[in-house]
């Protein structure tokens, strides 16, 4: 399962795995776009420093790069079924209802991707007029193109999912080709045909659609309601895309999926083990910090789970912990290191509210130390062995363990060293973050020894980041029509005049932000709130990085919300254990996350202090 991914309700006669010859192709062409992508950045960060020169169109070439790794990954993802959805309303119902939802849901999405591909070819043909030049002669219309290409390939593939048999598949074709075929009809004729559009898709969301689909399908009806050129929302998707910051997403997202490829999750724990498991509560503090720890460079802390929960589980038993502290612990540990750099909802969070990369790092690392070192202590609590049971520090075995991962270890000190030492952009860190763990998991450790190695675990990358920018960019239509239509500032009205205390804005935020940890899943939560939230945080007087710390805290807390936080059926699946007993497990733990989320919020200096010292 991919990072924090959710498979859309498909039929049981789903598509095969990506073996046959075209999905090598794609994989491979995901896998050496990913990998100029890193290089670029690095050859031009060298020749700067070496002949005080850089490469012509350099930034431009990356930022469309990102675009063609976007789509590219997006149409993957839609291939392997790994396009993020909301929720899935039919998850719980027989079989023949999921079925029929699953075809819905996919004809549904297919038909939105279709119209943004009508969207995106419209974009094209009015750059194609305007002649636009990327670099080295290239015009832009021509990687442009990757926008309407991408969008074919992802409706193309939720159609072939469709449904069991050719002929459903068939008619799911004739369907999007007569949708295609009639769009300079209805595309000006949004009186006739807007209210039937509208209850197409509510029923698609319902049934369990992508989330872009959803977002994108509500900005194209807005817009369309509103007599602008759907073009428009092509032309705020490629935007985003392009963003100047938009290329470390994929840059630092490949190194945490390179870095859990390999033995990181075994070497860590050897480590952390062998540093902290000498003293009573060792065993517990290790697993919360290499959970943590591994959250951070994956990216996700839906993988921690899948990957360490089988090593710090029996850990945690061996050591004496009754079960449900084990299983409580090793659920929580998973979503500690979302506010840890450089984990991707950091990166994320700060462009989209449009604050500096490195002061997001800085403002949140105290209060993710808070957040681990409260839950490092209750573990440490709950350890009931006496002093004879502990094992006795061995010096050779912590170094032996240093050692190992030293290479792991040194990761951290690649990201703030380029990014704060004034050496590399934002963009060029990552470049540099992923070179080291390509170079480290391939020359030190031995590990992705060939190509379709490689490519599986790129072709993984490539899938998580095209669905979480595929969604990104599309959701940018629809924060522009909220923007246009003035929502922002309405909501800075409403927000000034029902609440009159900075105190208590806070905690309406954190009940608004809880509710939406539980309810909605985070990338689509880090896109479309942002925007409104950032504007009212002014109005009271709150920083942007201290709002963006409250945020993720938040919606860290509703990963573990009970009977909702997906984080529990992560542990459900992972341990074979019912949900409703892994929340028995980590209700206990609940109180002291929700203490921690207070103190993040009410003292703001724990999120500000560092960023302040540096600027």
């Amino acid at each position: 399962m991919s990072i924090e991914s959710v498979r859309c309700v498909v039929p049981d006669a789903a598509i095969g795995t990506g073996q046959g010859t075209l999905h090598r192709a794609e994989d491979s062409l995901l896998t050496s776009v990913l990998l100029v992508l890193v290089a670029l950045p690095l050859a031009e960060a060298t020749l700067r420093r070496l002949v005080h020169t850089g490469i012509p169109g350099s930034p431009a070439l990356v930022q469309h790069l990102t675009l063609i790794a976007t789509m590219a990954g997006a149409a993957v993802a839609a291939r392997d079924g790994k396009l993020l959805t909301l929720f899935e309303i039919a998850s719980l119902a027989p079989r023949e209802v999921r079925a029929f939802c699953g075809g819905v849901s996919q004809l549904g999405a297919a038909a939105v991707a279709v119209v943004l591909g009508v969207a995106s070819a419209q974009l094209v043909a009015t750059e194609h007029a305007a002649g636009g030049v990327l670099a080295f002669g290239i015009p832009i219309w021509v990687v442009q193109c990757a926008i309407p290409i991408g969008f074919a390939g992802i409706g193309l593939r939720l159609m072939w999912r469709t449904g069991h048999t050719s002929t459903v598949r068939a008619g799911a074709v004739l369907l999007l080709a007569a949708l295609f075929a009639t769009a300079p009809l209805w595309t000006r004729r949004a009186d006739l045909w807007f209210s039937p559009a509208v209850i197409l898709l509510a029923a698609t969301a319902l049934a369990g659609a992508p989330i872009f689909a959803i977002l994108g399908g509500a900005a194209l009806l807005l817009f369309w309601q509103a007599g602008t050129p759907i073009a428009a929302v092509a032309l705020e998707h490629y935007r985003m895309v392009v963003n100047p910051s938009l290329p470390a997403i994929p840059l630092f997202t490949l190194a945490g999926f390179v870095l859990a490829a390999g033995r990181a999750p075994a070497r860590l724990t050897r480590l952390f083990r062998a540093l902290f498991g000498h003293f009573r509560g060792g065993v517990a503090i290790a697993t919360v910090v290499v959970g943590a720890f591994f959250t951070a460079l994956t990216g996700g802390s839906g993988v921690t789970i899948l990957a360490l929960g089988g090593v710090l589980l029996p850990l945690l038993v061996a050591a004496g912990y009754p079960e449900r502290d084990a299983v409580g612990l090793v659920t929580v540990s998973g979503s500690l290191g979302t506010l840890l750099a450089p984990c991707l909802p950091l990166v994320l969070y700060a462009i989209v509210a449009r604050v500096d990369i490195a002061h997001m790092f800085l403002g949140a690392a105290l209060p993710a130390t808070l957040m681990i070192a409260a839950v490092a202590i209750w573990g440490a609590r709950r350890d009931s062995r006496p002093a004879s049971a502990l094992r006795s520090f061995s010096a050779r075995r912590a170094g032996r363990a240093i050692r190992k991962a030293k290479w792991d270890l040194g990761l951290p000190v690649i990201v703030f060293a380029s990014l704060f030492g004034g050496f590399a952009t934002p963009v060029e860190a990552a470049a540099l973050t992923a070179l080291y763990v390509l170079a480290v998991e391939r020359l030190v450790h031995g590990s992705l020894k060939d190509w379709r190695g490689l490519t599986g675990v790129l072709s993984d990358c490539g899938a998580l980041v095209g669905g979480v920018l595929l969604i990104l960019g599309v959701a940018l239509g629809l924060t522009n029509y909220l923007v246009d239509t003035e929502w922002p500032s309405r909501a800075t009205d409403w927000a000034t005049q029902a609440i009159h205390s900075r105190w208590l804005f806070l905690l309406a935020l954190n009940a608004l932000l809880l509710l939406v940890g539980c309810v909605m899943e985070i990338w689509s939560a880090i896109v479309v709130l942002p925007p409104l939230l950032v504007p009212v945080g002014l109005a009271f007087g709150v920083d942007p990085v201290h709002l963006g710390v409250i945020f993720l805290a938040n919606l860290e807390l509703g990963y573990l919300t009970p009977l909702v936080g997906i984080n529990l059926f992560y542990a459900s699946a992972r341990f074979n254990k019912p949900v409703l007993e892994v929340c028995r497990d980590v209700l206990p733990l609940l109180p002291i996350l929700i203490m921690s989320v207070l103190a993040i919020t009410y003292l703001p200096w724990l999120s500000t202090w560092l960023p302040r010292m540096i600027h």
